[in-house]
């Protein structure tokens, strides 16, 4: 089971009004339960089935890896920034704040650019270069992907 079905499984469980759903496959054993307003706070717990060291990890430990990727944009001296990690993009720390960064805005190594939301934990995202921001590429409150471009950079 891939990280989108389970994406899934908690929008159709928020949705259906369920209190509560246990999947378990051989893989995988998954909890999810609604919390007040019909929110879904799921629980995923991994199976080991090989060596310790094979076993996959869980989201978690998967969310507190490096912050940002950086990779060269379409123009030679431009630096796309990416999603490190799949959850909602949001451009606030929090609804009656300001904006982390806006189109113009000059930033500096290790500062942070946006917040992305993946199973109710917060990631704050760094950048990893200094320059000015050209483009934002991705809408407030969005989906954002694994390795999906965020930001282009101009480094000079």
């Amino acid at each position: 089971m891939d990280i989108k079905e389970i994406q899934n499984l908690i929008k159709f469980v928020a949705k259906s009004g369920a209190s509560e759903v246990k999947l378990e496959t051989e893989d995988v054993k998954i909890t999810i339960r609604t919390g007040p307003l019909g929110t879904a706070v799921s629980e995923p717990v991994y199976m080991q089935q090989m060596p310790m060291a094979a076993a996959p990890a869980p989201a978690a430990v998967e969310a507190s890896a490096p912050a940002t990727k950086a990779a060269p944009a379409n123009e030679d001296h431009l630096i796309t920034i990416k999603s490190p990690i799949i959850g909602t993009f949001y451009r606030k720390p929090s609804p009656d704040k300001p904006n982390f960064v806006e189109v113009g805005s000059e930033i500096g190594k290790g500062e942070v650019l946006c917040v992305i939301e993946a199973m109710k934990l917060f990631n704050d995202i760094e950048s990893e270069v200094s320059g000015k921001i050209v483009k934002i590429l991705v809408d407030d409150s969005s989906p954002v992907e694994f390795d999906q471009p965020l930001f282009v950079v101009d480094p000079s």
